[in-house]
């Protein structure tokens, strides 16, 4: 066998399958698409389970791939091993109830012996043990002798995941030689030496488990086969781990290059270039897919990802930004096999050098803090690494990084518990109760032909009733006053899918009628959720269909004025701008893009110009199906991470935007009427949200905002709404000399109190200390106080109650001198806080906290005296 790149391994392997009539599909996305058992793509399986439980029809029988993937269940041990790594590629050819075990085994074969020209005596396969038909195949018709032939047992040879589709595998293990083995006689695969390395597994999916410990044989058999690229490339190139792969060992010599070190020179060194060069291929790619950091599922992941990368080129003595310099190299290596990643290349940087920017300011304060709490060893608390996540930007498995280093824990059950409460908020926060009533798991509908979608070109359809749903059970007949669901073989209702809500409107005939409340989308039924009106409905009925065409329209309009939306975003922004989301209704378009910064008023108001010159154009909309290579032809731009088939809808408003999408559309932009911007807002880290109206939108906007100002001029009272601005602006002014008259009286009070204050003073040690609980006093007013006790002595602490409308806040304070002698603010400040129920923290010169329990200020207050002596060990 020769050398040979991984780059031309992946070519040869699909080419390969591809002489054995196999469909070559091109890598899906890392995101998995209606899924929700799966956060990533972690298998070149996962992304087509629905061809293999028969939920979809896969483009044909027999597909092959190489399949991006990202597991991170063991991202702490990244870089620490080299055998760890988060991102990788599967190499996969399939069988949809076509091959099966002979042509299985035999393609493997040949190409590892033939095709790569591998010695078939380095070769071992390995079978379940119960498996004859299997041992056979390998023994028989390929000649493999029976000494290099494993039986092995269910747990190692033989695939299943609960009920359901499983069955036998057969594997095929390298001879890596003697220098990696145990040294026992009977050392074969299954050993658990490093010697026999696995690099090839066959799995036959011809049982399915019925979950009561028995099986039945599969009317359709398929086959899935996983092999792991990176892993065959250590095979042909003579290398012993991935890192030493070709691909990958240029992206380390650029992490090499940046940080002035030698791999390999040093093993602390090495453990941060691996976890660099593995964390920048796996942002890159999940950043490509659409993915943005966030501190929620997949951009958590990818967060995490980007975070402990920094901190690893920190500990390298790298000083500046340079994750942008490693996507350059990630890039390059991988480009020729993923062209998405130069198209995204813009976007990809902009996502890095943003999120490793927000964290280079927060990483000094949270690195200074771990050196705080670590002083002393032991366990951190959960509190802590909470504090070190929600406010320094530090993932827990970073935190356990640097503890770990120190021989430290953190308390994880704490921490977890905190996350779960913010978590549980968020989803509060986020929860429609609206959506939740139309909700159709559990409804499994039996026997029923697809429906056929005419509403392109159709508001009213003649179809037959296909299958009811009432009650969350499919029955055969809806009454009059029920709720339900009635999939129709034809429909012109557009199912909620894109972005774009679905249709409303009515089913009728002679016998009944039946109001569509909403429209949506299982496979490929179509699910019209409503009441029956009057009357009743059988299946096989023959009725008429008749959307809503008034509320259609308005949708039309929102949804082509998304289009012509992102086309302008990208001119004004720049090309970086990518849509992340959008919700397209009869009231509103909002659309949710890629950027990092938020919209200056001129940008806003250059969008909206942008838009509403291609209305006043009246230009003609183009809906049409085409070839998807004749769409990438006309640059039509795609939505990130979806998976297109070969045929696909294009809508084209002139040159100006070009886009694939599915959704229904005006024929002309001029019946757009109006496009006017509603607001622009940050809804996370580098996604922001646009909501916009069009049409009689616009009118009912501008009667809005209409009715507001005429009402403040009244209040003001105006002769007209002309000299509102006059007056608003002198109310302005007089408002802040107010104010200041109010602080300078403020102040006065503050010190008179402070002055009777200090007069208690008690003196500990080096350190003088002030304190007090303070009735009527807020917040800010706390905050100069403890400034300027700080200010005025360097030796002093300052530990201060305030209650002020029913509420109870904590500053602390401690002068320069006082900090030496060992005084902390942020942990006097929480300790007291947390005697009156409450939470908070800071630095060690000043902090601040909250309280629940107004009752207990005094006591929190006595407390603080014992807690400066163990500070400064009196």
């Amino acid at each position: 066998m020769k050398w040979t790149s991984l780059n031309e391994l992946r070519e040869k392997y699909l080419s390969f399958f591809e002489s054995k009539g196999h469909l070559r599909l091109g890598s899906f996305s890392l995101v998995p698409n209606n899924d929700k058992s799966l956060l990533l793509i972690n298998s070149g399986m996962a992304p087509m389970k629905k061809f293999f439980t028969g939920e979809v029809t896969p483009p044909r029988n027999r597909v092959t791939t190489c399949q991006k993937c990202i597991r991170t269940p063991d991202l702490e041990r990244v870089g620490h091993t080299a055998r760890h790594g988060t991102y990788f590629e599967m190499l996969g050819n399939f069988s949809f109830g076509d091959y099966f075990k002979n042509e299985a085994i035999e393609w493997a074969w040949e190409f590892l012996t033939e095709t790569l020209e591998i010695p078939a005596d380095l070769l071992w396969p390995s079978v379940y043990e119960e498996d004859d038909e299997a041992y056979a195949i390998w023994k028989d018709k390929i000649g493999v002798k029976e000494e290099h032939i494993v039986r092995l047992g269910k747990e190692d040879n033989f695939w299943e995941h609960g009920s359901g589709p499983c069955g036998p595998c057969s594997e095929i293990y390298f001879d890596r030689g003697i220098k990696y083995g145990c040294g026992s006689p009977d050392c074969k695969p299954g050993c658990e030496c490093d010697r026999y390395m696995e690099i090839w597994n066959n799995v036959f999916s011809q049982f399915n488990n019925m979950g009561d410990g028995t099986y039945t044989e599969l009317e359709h058999k398929n086959i899935d086969t996983g092999m792991g690229l990176e892993r065959l490339a250590c095979v042909m190139q003579g290398v012993d781990n991935m890192f030493e792969v070709d691909t990958i060992r240029n992206i380390i010599n650029k992490v090499c290059e940046l940080s002035g070190k030698t791999y390999g020179a040093n093993a602390d060194n090495d453990i941060s270039i691996r976890a660099i060069t593995d964390h920048s291929r796996a942002a890159t790619f999940m950043i490509s897919d659409g993915i943005m950091p966030s501190n929620e599922g997949r951009g958590y992941v990818l967060r995490r990802l980007i975070r402990r990368a920094a901190r690893h080129g920190k500990m390298l003595g790298i000083n500046k930004p340079f994750l942008v310099e490693m996507c350059d190299a990630v890039i390059k290596e991988n480009k020729v096999a993923y062209t998405e990643l130069s198209e995204k290349e813009t976007l990809i940087k902009k996502v890095l050098s943003t999120e490793e920017a927000a964290f280079s300011k927060t990483i000094d304060q949270g690195l200074a803090i771990i050196a705080d709490l670590t002083k002393n060893g032991g366990v951190v608390s959960g509190e802590d690494a909470f504090r070190l996540y929600d406010t320094y930007g530090f993932p827990l498995d970073l935190t356990k990084d640097i503890l770990a280093e120190k021989n430290m824990t953190v308390d994880e059950d704490t921490f977890n518990a905190l996350m779960q409460q913010q978590r549980q908020k968020a989803r509060e926060g986020r929860k429609a109760a609206d959506a939740e009533s139309w909700k159709s798991d559990g409804i499994s509908f039996d026997n029923v032909v697809a429906t056929s979608f005419v509403g392109y070109t159709d508001e009213v359809s003649e179809g037959a009733v296909g299958a009811i749903a009432v009650d969350g059970e499919q029955t055969g007949v809806i009454s009059e006053g029920q709720k339900g669901i009635i999939i129709l073989d034809t429909t012109c209702f557009y199912a909620e899918s894109g972005g774009q809500v679905g249709d409303t409107g009515i089913i009728e005939n002679a016998n009944g009628c039946f109001v569509v409340e909403n429209t949506t989308k299982n496979g490929g039924l179509f699910m019209h959720f409503g009441t029956m009106d009057k009357g009743s409905f059988s299946v096989g009925d023959k009725v008429n269909a008749v959307i809503d065409t008034a509320r259609r329209n308005a949708i039309r309009r929102n949804h082509t004025a998304a289009h012509l939306l992102q086309a302008a975003l990208r001119k004004v922004l720049g090309t970086h701008v990518e849509q992340a989301g959008q919700l397209v209704n009869d009231k509103a378009v909002r659309f949710d893009f890629t950027h990092f910064s938020a919209m200056t008023t001129d940008e806003i108001n250059e969008v909206e110009a942008f838009v509403n010159a291609a209305i006043l154009s009246g230009i003609t909309v183009d809906n049409r199906e085409m070839p998807i290579e004749d769409a990438k032809k006309m640059g039509a731009m795609a939505l990130f991470g979806e998976k297109y088939g070969d045929v696909v809808r294009v809508v084209a408003v002139g040159d100006t935007s070009v886009e694939l999408c599915g959704g229904t559309h005006v024929d002309n932009s001029a019946k757009l009427g109006l496009f006017h911007i509603i607001s622009e807002s940050g809804i996370a880290a580098g996604v922001r949200r646009i909501e916009a109206v069009t049409g009689m939108g616009v009118l009912d906007t501008l009667l809005h905002y209409k009715d507001i100002i005429d009402a403040a001029a009244a209040a003001q009272k105006c002769g007209n709404f002309e000299e509102l601005a006059v007056r608003t602006a002198a109310l302005v002014n007089d408002g802040k000399e107010k104010d200041k008259k109010i602080a300078a009286l403020e102040a006065k009070l503050a010190g008179g109190k402070l002055d009777e204050i200090i007069k208690n003073a008690a003196t500990i040690g080096s350190v003088t200390l002030v304190s007090a609980v303070l009735e009527g006093t807020g917040g800010e007013e706390l905050r100069s106080m403890a400034e300027k006790v700080k200010g005025d002595n360097r030796n002093a602490v300052a530990v201060f109650a305030g209650i002020n409308d029913g509420k109870l806040s904590f500053v602390a304070a401690c002068g320069s001198d006082a900090v030496k002698a060992g005084a902390n603010a942020g942990q006097l400040v929480r300790a007291v806080a947390e005697i009156a129920g409450g939470k908070g923290g800071g630095r060690p010169d000043f902090a601040m906290a909250g309280g629940k329990d107004i009752s207990l200020a005094k006591k929190a207050i006595e407390a603080v005296e014992g807690l400066i002596k163990a500070q400064i060990g009196e």
